[in-house]
Protein backbone atom coordinates (compact mmCIF):
# COMPACT_ATOMS: atom_id res chain seq x y z
CA UNK A 1 0.00 0.00 0.00
CA UNK A 2 1.64 3.66 -1.01
CA UNK A 3 2.52 5.59 2.09
CA UNK A 4 0.61 8.98 2.97
CA UNK A 5 2.45 11.85 2.39
CA UNK A 6 1.28 12.91 5.54
CA UNK A 7 2.90 10.02 7.64
CA UNK A 8 6.86 11.15 6.88
CA UNK A 9 6.28 14.85 7.37
CA UNK A 10 7.04 14.42 11.22
CA UNK A 11 9.78 12.57 10.68
CA UNK A 12 11.22 14.86 8.35
CA UNK A 13 10.83 17.70 10.60
CA UNK A 14 12.34 15.54 13.96
CA UNK A 15 15.10 15.39 11.55
CA UNK A 16 15.54 18.49 10.84
CA UNK A 17 15.34 20.17 14.02
CA UNK A 18 17.90 17.26 15.52
CA UNK A 19 20.39 18.84 12.41
CA UNK A 20 19.66 22.98 13.43
CA UNK A 21 20.50 21.36 17.15
CA UNK A 22 23.40 20.00 16.38
CA UNK A 23 24.67 22.51 14.04
CA UNK A 24 24.28 25.20 16.92
CA UNK A 25 25.98 23.27 19.21
CA UNK A 26 28.87 22.76 16.79
CA UNK A 27 28.78 26.47 16.23
CA UNK A 28 29.00 27.53 19.73
CA UNK A 29 31.79 25.07 20.22
CA UNK A 30 33.74 26.61 17.24
CA UNK A 31 32.87 29.93 18.48
CA UNK A 32 34.30 28.90 21.71
CA UNK A 33 37.32 27.68 20.59
CA UNK A 34 38.23 30.97 18.19
CA UNK A 35 37.35 33.07 21.30
CA UNK A 36 39.44 30.86 23.78
CA UNK A 37 42.13 31.67 20.73
CA UNK A 38 41.65 35.09 21.04
CA UNK A 39 42.08 35.68 24.12
CA UNK A 40 45.54 33.66 24.33
CA UNK A 41 47.68 35.46 21.52
CA UNK A 42 46.37 38.84 23.55
CA UNK A 43 47.69 37.90 26.42
CA UNK A 44 50.65 36.06 24.47
CA UNK A 45 50.97 39.18 22.64
CA UNK A 46 51.00 41.29 25.90
CA UNK A 47 53.39 39.29 27.69
CA UNK A 48 55.79 38.62 25.20
CA UNK A 49 55.68 41.94 22.57
CA UNK A 50 57.54 44.55 24.71
CA UNK A 51 60.65 42.00 25.23
CA UNK A 52 60.60 41.19 21.42
CA UNK A 53 60.84 45.24 20.88
CA UNK A 54 63.26 45.38 23.36
CA UNK A 55 65.49 42.23 22.03
CA UNK A 56 65.87 44.58 18.97
CA UNK A 57 66.26 48.25 20.91
CA UNK A 58 69.05 46.74 23.64
CA UNK A 59 70.79 45.02 21.44
CA UNK A 60 72.63 48.41 20.92
CA UNK A 61 70.78 51.16 23.79
CA UNK A 62 71.60 50.45 27.93
CA UNK A 63 68.89 49.43 29.53
CA UNK A 64 67.67 52.18 30.92
CA UNK A 65 65.16 50.34 33.96
CA UNK A 66 64.25 46.68 34.33
CA UNK A 67 60.97 45.34 36.57
CA UNK A 68 63.12 44.51 39.51
CA UNK A 69 64.84 48.19 39.68
CA UNK A 70 60.71 49.16 39.30
CA UNK A 71 59.59 46.77 42.10
CA UNK A 72 62.34 47.40 44.25
CA UNK A 73 61.82 51.27 44.28
CA UNK A 74 58.21 51.17 45.08
CA UNK A 75 59.77 49.21 48.09
CA UNK A 76 61.68 51.98 48.83
CA UNK A 77 65.45 50.99 48.07
CA UNK A 78 66.21 53.86 45.60
CA UNK A 79 67.54 53.11 42.45
CA UNK A 80 71.50 53.90 41.84
CA UNK A 81 72.92 52.24 38.26
CA UNK A 82 76.01 53.63 36.35
CA UNK A 83 76.39 51.97 32.88
CA UNK A 84 79.87 50.94 32.15
CA UNK A 85 80.58 49.46 28.86
CA UNK A 86 82.24 45.87 28.54
CA UNK A 87 85.87 47.12 27.27
CA UNK A 88 85.79 49.39 30.44
CA UNK A 89 85.23 46.91 32.92
CA UNK A 90 88.41 45.56 35.16
CA UNK A 91 89.09 42.48 33.29
CA UNK A 92 89.21 40.70 36.76
CA UNK A 93 85.75 41.25 36.97
CA UNK A 94 84.76 39.55 33.48
CA UNK A 95 86.86 36.85 33.95
CA UNK A 96 85.19 35.83 37.68
CA UNK A 97 81.64 36.32 36.77
CA UNK A 98 82.26 33.82 33.67
CA UNK A 99 83.96 31.39 36.29
CA UNK A 100 81.69 32.06 38.92
CA UNK A 101 77.72 32.11 36.98
CA UNK A 102 78.42 30.12 33.47
CA UNK A 103 82.09 28.51 33.31
CA UNK A 104 80.61 27.53 29.68
CA UNK A 105 79.00 30.67 28.78
CA UNK A 106 81.42 30.27 25.56
CA UNK A 107 79.59 26.81 24.44
CA UNK A 108 76.34 27.02 24.76
CA UNK A 109 73.26 28.69 23.19
CA UNK A 110 71.55 29.94 26.11
CA UNK A 111 70.84 26.63 28.26
CA UNK A 112 73.70 24.64 29.86
CA UNK A 113 71.92 21.06 29.39
CA UNK A 114 75.19 19.35 30.96
CA UNK A 115 74.59 21.55 34.09
CA UNK A 116 71.20 21.07 33.77
CA UNK A 117 71.03 17.59 34.12
CA UNK A 118 74.08 17.60 36.95
CA UNK A 119 71.29 19.63 38.95
CA UNK A 120 68.48 16.80 37.82
CA UNK A 121 70.54 14.37 39.26
CA UNK A 122 71.35 15.96 42.15
CA UNK A 123 67.72 16.60 42.92
CA UNK A 124 66.95 13.06 42.67
CA UNK A 125 69.70 11.95 44.98
CA UNK A 126 68.04 14.15 47.47
CA UNK A 127 70.40 16.77 47.75
CA UNK A 128 67.66 19.92 47.16
CA UNK A 129 67.10 21.31 43.98
CA UNK A 130 69.57 24.36 42.76
CA UNK A 131 69.62 26.27 39.93
CA UNK A 132 70.81 26.12 36.48
CA UNK A 133 70.55 29.12 35.03
CA UNK A 134 73.20 30.44 31.88
CA UNK A 135 74.33 33.94 32.01
CA UNK A 136 72.35 34.21 29.02
CA UNK A 137 69.14 33.35 31.02
CA UNK A 138 69.60 35.42 33.97
CA UNK A 139 69.81 38.66 31.58
CA UNK A 140 66.71 37.54 29.70
CA UNK A 141 65.07 37.40 33.23
CA UNK A 142 66.90 40.08 34.84
CA UNK A 143 66.03 42.43 31.85
CA UNK A 144 62.45 41.64 30.80
CA UNK A 145 61.17 39.49 33.62
CA UNK A 146 59.36 40.84 36.89
CA UNK A 147 60.89 38.64 40.00
CA UNK A 148 60.20 35.46 41.45
CA UNK A 149 59.45 32.00 40.68
CA UNK A 150 56.40 31.01 39.34
CA UNK A 151 56.03 28.71 36.45
CA UNK A 152 54.73 31.65 33.95
CA UNK A 153 57.69 33.41 34.49
CA UNK A 154 60.15 30.56 33.97
CA UNK A 155 58.23 29.41 30.75
CA UNK A 156 58.75 33.21 29.42
CA UNK A 157 61.99 33.21 30.57
CA UNK A 158 63.24 29.78 28.64
CA UNK A 159 61.07 31.03 25.22
CA UNK A 160 62.85 34.80 25.50
CA UNK A 161 66.55 33.11 25.78
CA UNK A 162 67.03 31.48 22.54
CA UNK A 163 66.31 34.96 21.00
CA UNK A 164 68.56 36.76 22.71
CA UNK A 165 71.33 34.77 21.96
CA UNK A 166 70.31 34.81 18.55
CA UNK A 167 70.35 38.60 18.57
CA UNK A 168 73.25 39.49 20.81
CA UNK A 169 76.53 38.53 20.60
CA UNK A 170 78.44 37.15 23.17
CA UNK A 171 79.77 40.34 24.98
CA UNK A 172 76.74 42.37 24.44
CA UNK A 173 74.97 39.75 26.70
CA UNK A 174 78.03 39.97 29.23
CA UNK A 175 77.69 43.93 29.47
CA UNK A 176 74.19 44.18 29.65
CA UNK A 177 74.65 41.90 32.61
CA UNK A 178 77.32 43.61 34.13
CA UNK A 179 75.31 46.42 34.07
CA UNK A 180 71.77 45.20 34.96
CA UNK A 181 72.22 43.10 38.19
CA UNK A 182 71.22 43.18 41.45
CA UNK A 183 74.43 43.93 43.98
CA UNK A 184 72.58 45.63 46.72
CA UNK A 185 69.53 47.11 47.98
CA UNK A 186 69.19 49.84 45.23
CA UNK A 187 72.18 49.09 43.56
CA UNK A 188 72.66 47.55 40.02
CA UNK A 189 75.46 46.79 37.43
CA UNK A 190 78.98 46.42 38.24
CA UNK A 191 79.85 50.84 38.26
CA UNK A 192 77.52 51.09 40.92
CA UNK A 193 78.52 48.05 42.95
CA UNK A 194 82.19 49.09 43.31
CA UNK A 195 81.05 52.53 44.56
CA UNK A 196 78.47 50.88 47.34
CA UNK A 197 80.94 48.20 48.71
CA UNK A 198 84.34 49.80 48.01
CA UNK A 199 83.99 53.35 47.36
CA UNK A 200 85.94 53.34 44.14
CA UNK A 201 85.69 53.22 40.34
CA UNK A 202 84.66 50.20 38.70
CA UNK A 203 87.63 50.12 36.76
CA UNK A 204 89.83 50.55 39.49
CA UNK A 205 89.28 46.83 40.88
CA UNK A 206 91.56 44.44 41.62
CA UNK A 207 91.38 40.15 41.35
CA UNK A 208 90.06 40.29 45.45
CA UNK A 209 87.88 43.04 45.07
CA UNK A 210 86.21 41.34 41.56
CA UNK A 211 85.94 38.10 43.51
CA UNK A 212 84.33 39.38 46.29
CA UNK A 213 81.75 41.21 44.29
CA UNK A 214 80.95 37.91 42.11
CA UNK A 215 80.15 35.69 45.54
CA UNK A 216 77.68 38.22 46.62
CA UNK A 217 75.34 37.73 43.40
CA UNK A 218 73.40 34.94 44.70
CA UNK A 219 72.44 37.07 47.81
CA UNK A 220 73.43 40.45 46.83
CA UNK A 221 71.26 41.96 49.50
CA UNK A 222 72.66 40.06 52.25
CA UNK A 223 75.98 39.73 52.19
CA UNK A 224 78.96 42.36 51.44
CA UNK A 225 81.69 42.61 49.32
CA UNK A 226 83.24 45.40 51.26
CA UNK A 227 82.64 43.89 54.68
CA UNK A 228 82.78 40.16 53.67
CA UNK A 229 82.04 37.30 56.62
CA UNK A 230 83.72 34.04 56.50
CA UNK A 231 81.71 32.57 53.98
CA UNK A 232 81.99 35.21 51.30
CA UNK A 233 85.48 35.20 51.56
CA UNK A 234 85.93 31.50 50.62
CA UNK A 235 83.72 31.67 48.26
CA UNK A 236 85.67 34.93 46.77
CA UNK A 237 89.08 32.84 46.97
CA UNK A 238 87.62 29.80 45.00
CA UNK A 239 85.89 32.06 42.57
CA UNK A 240 89.75 33.45 42.20
CA UNK A 241 91.72 30.60 41.56
CA UNK A 242 89.38 29.45 38.89
CA UNK A 243 88.99 33.01 37.34
CA UNK A 244 92.75 32.74 36.00
CA UNK A 245 91.57 30.10 33.43
CA UNK A 246 88.95 32.40 31.89
CA UNK A 247 90.51 33.55 28.47
CA UNK A 248 89.88 37.20 27.42
CA UNK A 249 90.18 38.61 23.97
CA UNK A 250 90.97 42.37 23.85
CA UNK A 251 88.27 45.06 25.25
CA UNK A 252 87.22 42.19 27.57
CA UNK A 253 85.46 40.06 24.51
CA UNK A 254 85.42 36.76 25.61
CA UNK A 255 84.39 33.40 23.41
CA UNK A 256 86.99 34.74 20.77
CA UNK A 257 84.52 37.85 19.62
CA UNK A 258 85.87 40.12 17.42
Amino acid sequence: MARSPRSSAPRSRARGGASKRDGAKSGGTGRGRRLRWRIARAVLLFLLGPPLIGLVAFRWLPVPVTPLMLVRLVEGEGLQQDWVPLEAMPPALVRSVIASEDARFCVHNGFDWREIANAWQEWRRGEGLRGASTISMQTARSVFLWPGRDIVRKGLEAVLTPPLELLWPKPRILEVYLNVAEWGPGIYGAGAAARYHFNRPVETLGPVEAARLTAILPAPRSWSAGTPGAYVRGRAATIQARAAAVSLGDGNRPCGAP
